[in-house]
C-alpha cells in the first residue's frame, strides 16, 4: 500500500511539474478557429515577401480569439508554399500551424528585422500568453547565406556590426523567440538553419517543447539549439537536435532557470549537448535531463559557471553519449561530462555547484571527465552511480589539453585522465567502471588526477579500470 501511494505521488508530482504548460490548449472545449494567410493575400512562392499577409493573419485572429466566450485559441495556417518574410510577430491565443509541405523563410537582409538587436528574430512573441507553432512544416531561416567564408573547421560568417547596428562577430537574427511570454507550446514544427540561434526562451513561463526537429549548419558558429534563459517550468520532450553549437543551453542572465525538464532526445553538435551557462549571472535549480542519446558531440554534458550564479540540485539519468575531438576552435576537448566553476573575468564573481547527480550514463569518448570547481567555487556533493566509461582515440586531432574556456585559464597542456579533479569537497562514486584502450603512445596515464589539498571528502564504492580489446 505504501509502495502504490508512493508511486500515486511520484505520478501527479510529475504532471503537474512537466505539463503545466498544457493547460491553456488542453481544457479548451469549443474548436478552434482558423485563418488561412492565403486569404489575406499571401502568395507562398519563396520570392516575394508575404510579411504584411502573414501578420494581418495574425493580428486578425487573435483578436477573434480573445472575442471568444471563452477566449480560446486560432490557428494562423500555412498552406503549402514557400512563405519569404520579414519579422513576424506573434500574438496571444495565436497558434501557427504550417502545413508539413509549408516553410516560412527568414528574410537575410537587415532591413528585414527590427531597428532593436534583441528583437532580431524571424517569429518573435514579446509578453504574449498562450501561443504556439505547430503543424509538421518548417521555419527555415537561411544560415547559409550568412556564411562569408565555409571553413570545415569552422565558417566565417556574415556579421552585421559593419552597419553600427551592434557589436562583435554575432550579430545576425535569431529564428524563433518568446520573450516574456506564458503558456507556449511548440510541437511538431521543424526549425531549420538559423542564422544564429535557433529556439530561444527568455523570460517565460510555462513552456512545452515536444516533437521539434531542429537542424543546423554543423560547422556554423553560435548554432544553438535552444537557449532556455531566465525562464521557469519548461518542459522538452521527443526532440530531435543536429547543430553546430550547444544543443540544450539553459542561461541566468537577468534572473534564475527552475524546474526545466528534458527527455526523450537526440543530440549531436560540434559543441556541448547540453550546457549550463556560460551566462550564469543566477541560480540554475531543479533540473532534470533523462533518456537522452548525445551521439559524436565535441562535448557531453557541460558546465560553464562563470558569473557567480549557484547551481544545485540537478539530475542526469539515463543518458547514452558519445564525444570526440573536433577542432580547438570549437570549446570541448571531448569531455563526456564537464563541471566547471570559475570567474569568468577578474571582475566575476565565482559561483557554486552542488547536489550534482549522475545515474546510469553509458558514455564512449576520446577524452575524460573533467570536475574542476575554483577555490572560492568549489563543486560539492557531487554524485556518479552505474557509470560505464570507454575512453578510446578514433580522431587524429592532438589530444593533451584542458580546456577551461571560456576565461579561466584558456587551454592548459595536460595529460589525459579518466577522472580529473580540482576544488571538490564531496564526491560519491558508485558502480563504475572505466575501461581504456590500449595505446602504445601512452595517451592514457590515469584513471584518477587529483591533489589531495583541493579535494576533499571522497568515496569510491565498486570502482573499477582497466583495459579491453577492441
Amino acid at each position: 500500500m505504501i509502495i502504490q501511494l508512493n508511486h500515486l505521488i511520484l505520478l501527479i508530482l510529475t504532471i503537474l511539474r512537466c505539463h503545466t504548460a498544457a493547460t491553456p490548449f488542453s481544457i479548451i472545449q469549443q474548436p478552434p478557429l482558423s485563418i488561412s494567410v492565403k486569404d489575406f493575400g499571401a502568395i507562398g512562392n519563396g520570392i516575394d515577401y508575404d510579411t504584411l499577409p502573414i501578420q494581418s493573419a495574425i493580428n486578425a485572429c487573435s483578436s477573434a480569439a480573445s472575442a471568444r466566450k471563452p477566449p480560446s485559441p486560432c490557428h494562423v495556417k500555412f498552406p503549402p508554399g514557400k512563405y519569404l518574410t520579414a519579422t513576424v510577430h506573434l500574438k496571444s491565443r495565436v497558434i501557427l500551424n504550417i502545413h508539413k509541405d509549408a516553410t516560412v523563410l527568414g528574410g537575410t537582409n537587415i532591413q528585414d528585422y527590427p531597428k532593436e538587436q534583441e528583437r532580431w528574430y524571424v517569429v518573435l512573441a514579446e509578453g504574449e500568453d498562450d501561443v504556439g507553432i505547430t503543424g509538421g512544416g518548417e521555419i527555415n531561416g537561411q544560415g547559409l547565406k550568412f556564411v562569408n567564408k565555409f571553413d570545415k573547421r569552422k565558417n566565417v560568417m556574415v556579421s552585421w556590426n559593419k552597419t553600427g547596428a551592434c557589436l562583435g562577430d554575432e550579430c545576425r537574427p535569431r529564428l524563433v523567440g518568446f520573450l516574456g511570454c506564458r503558456n507556449v507550446r511548440i510541437w511538431d514544427v521543424n526549425l531549420i538553419e538559423p542564422a544564429y540561434w535557433c529556439l530561444h526562451i527568455v523570460r517565460s513561463q510555462n513552456t512545452i517543447v515536444e516533437d521539434v526537429k531542429i537542424q543546423g549548419n554543423f560547422n556554423s558558429p553560435n548554432n544553438d539549439g535552444m537557449d532556455i534563459e531566465d525562464s521557469n517550468n519548461t518542459f522538452i520532450n521527443r526532440c530531435n537536435i543536429n547543430t553546430g553549437d550547444d544543443a540544450i543551453c539553459p542561461k541566468t542572465s537577468t534572473g534564475p532557470v527552475y524546474n526545466l525538464t528534458a527527455t526523450n532526445c537526440w543530440i549531436r553538435t560540434k559543441s556541448s549537448a547540453i550546457k549550463l551557462g556560460s551566462a550564469s549571472w543566477y541560480d540554475f535549480k531543479g533540473l532534470l535531463f533523462d533518456n537522452i542519446t548525445i551521439f559524436e558531440s565535441h562535448r557531453g554534458l557541460g558546465f560553464q559557471i562563470r558569473d557567480g550564479g549557484n547551481v544545485s540540485d540537478i539530475i542526469f539519468s539515463n543518458i547514452k553519449i558519445s564525444t570526440r575531438y573536433y577542432d580547438p576552435l570549437w570549446w570541448g576537448r571531448g569531455e563526456p561530462i564537464y563541471v566547471t566553476s570559475c570567474p569568468r573575468d577578474q571582475n566575476s564573481k565565482e559561483g557554486s555547484i552542488s547536489n550534482i547527480k549522475f545515474i546510469n550514463i553509458t558514455a564512449t569518448s576520446e577524452n575524460g571527465i573533467f570536475l574542476s570547481g575554483s577555490k572560492g567555487g568549489i563543486l560539492s556533493n557531487l554524485e556518479f552511480v552505474n557509470i560505464n566509461l570507454t575512453y578510446r582515440r578514433w580522431t587524429n586531432y592532438a589530444g593533451g589539453l584542458l580546456d577551461y574556456r571560456p576565461g579561466c585559464q584558456g587551454l592548459v597542456k595536460h595529460s589525459t585522465a579518466g577522472l580529473m579533479m580540482e576544488h571538490i569537497d564531496g564526491l560519491d562514486v558508485e558502480n563504475v567502471k572505466m575501461k581504456w584502450s590500449e595505446d602504445n603512445s601512452r595517451r592514457w596515464n590515469n584513471p584518477l588526477e587529483f591533489r589531495s589539498s583541493t579535494v576533499n571528502n571522497i568515496s569510491f564504492l565498486n570502482f573499477h579500470s582497466g583495459l579491453y580489446s577492441g
